[in-house]
């Protein structure tokens, strides 16, 4: 029997997960999936129970499950503290303690909410492109780092962007792989964008390197292009739709999946996957805690509802219960509601809802 561990953590996440659970649970039960769901803690609210942001306890039973369902970390209430014991921090941690160096991001527009993005319909009308982020490398991680005081006084802040060539290759393969499942779902030519600066930076001369000659060896199949970081900002504004798959490293793809993520309107819609080298992930939105509305009843579940999607076809490979679940948000956003963030109050016929009633809905519609 499979096990998923579910981390609610701070702000909003227990809100967002207590929906996405209840969804999770009917596909459960709908296509017996036989899946057992625990509970653990990360975050502000583990540093508040445990002094970690990380508990030994949370990151054993990480290990031991086949998925990890996260909500959000972090808040004001524990900006003061130490950095090292920051929330962040067990997110980091417990990325990097199982292995999940590939982020998966779909930046994919719901047609009903076409007009809540601060871009152009036509511009985005049928976005879909994803991005894989490798995650537990780079300048994130590298070494040496720190801020130290130089001879005459001044400080000075440091850190290292370093990748390895089996670094570069395994996000290569999931990136190439992905471009040709997706090809073969959708009808479309497989496409592939790497994305560096290798004009200024020797790291991403030889990430450039390394995915050109993973192309020419092994996916000639795919179509292989490569775009420098600033230009890839510009062009994601410029025709999105241009892109189907885009690899990177960790700090352009930070930017770059959270730039991706507003073409759609609200980060709120967004769900993501972090996978191991055997499939195992965990899946969590692409949104923050946002503690400025945390207990309202005003955050959108739908990206944690998404997670739980992709958490069913990536890894326990039930793509009739993800489909499920994706055609039943988009059957409530074509009833007309809308969490306060997706809102578009120069529409006509749509209702705002809270978080619980968003959930229900989706329940309803399962």
């Amino acid at each position: 029997m499979a096990t998923v561990l579910t981390l609610a953590g701070d702000g909003i996440g227990p809100e967002i997960m207590a929906q996405a659970i209840n969804v999770l649970k009917r596909v459960n039960e709908t296509f017996d999936l036989g899946l057992t769901l625990e509970e653990g803690l990360i975050g502000g609210v583990a540093i508040d129970a445990t002094g970690e942001p990380l508990p030994e306890e949370t990151l054993t039973r990480a290990r031991a499950a086949d998925a990890v369902l996260l909500g959000a970390v972090g808040g004001p209430k524990w900006d003061a503290i130490e950095r090292s014991k920051r929330p962040e921090r067990g997110l980091l941690k417990i990325r990097s303690a199982l292995g999940l160096f590939a982020n998966l991001r779909v930046a994919k527009l719901y047609p009903q909410l076409a007009n809540a993005s601060s871009i152009k319909p036509e511009i985005i009308k049928g976005l879909d492109l994803l991005i894989v982020r490798e995650l537990t490398g780079g300048i994130y991680f590298g070494e040496p780092r720190g801020i130290r005081t130089l001879e005459n006084g001044e400080q000075q802040g440091y850190n290292t962007m370093v990748y390895s060539t089996s670094e570069i290759e395994r996000i290569g393969k999931v990136a190439f792989e992905l471009a040709q499942t997706r090809t073969a779902a959708s009808g479309n030519p497989a496409r592939v964008c790497s994305v560096d600066k290798a004009n200024v930076l020797e790291v991403t001369e030889l990430w450039k390197q390394t995915i050109t000659k993973m192309q020419q060896a092994d996916y000639s199949d795919v179509a292989l292009s490569h775009m420098y970081a600033d230009n890839a900002c510009m062009q994601l504004i410029r025709d999105p739709k241009q892109f189907d798959v885009m690899v990177t490293g960790n700090m352009f793809g930070d930017i770059l999946s959270d730039e991706a993520a507003m073409l759609t309107g609200s980060i709120g819609m967004l769900p993501s996957a972090s996978l191991d080298e055997a499939g195992k992930g965990m899946y969590e939105p692409c949104h923050g805690s946002a503690p400025d509305i945390a207990g309202q009843d005003k955050a959108n579940p739908l990206a944690t509802i998404l997670s739980v999607a992709m958490m069913l076809r990536y890894t326990f490979k039930q793509e009739a219960a993800a489909q499920a679940i994706e055609q039943a948000v988009s059957d409530v956003l074509d009833d007309g509601l809308r969490t306060p963030d997706i809102l578009d109050k120069t529409e006509a016929g749509l209702t705002q809802v809270g978080c619980q009633q968003m959930g229900e809905a989706v329940l309803a519609k399962l």
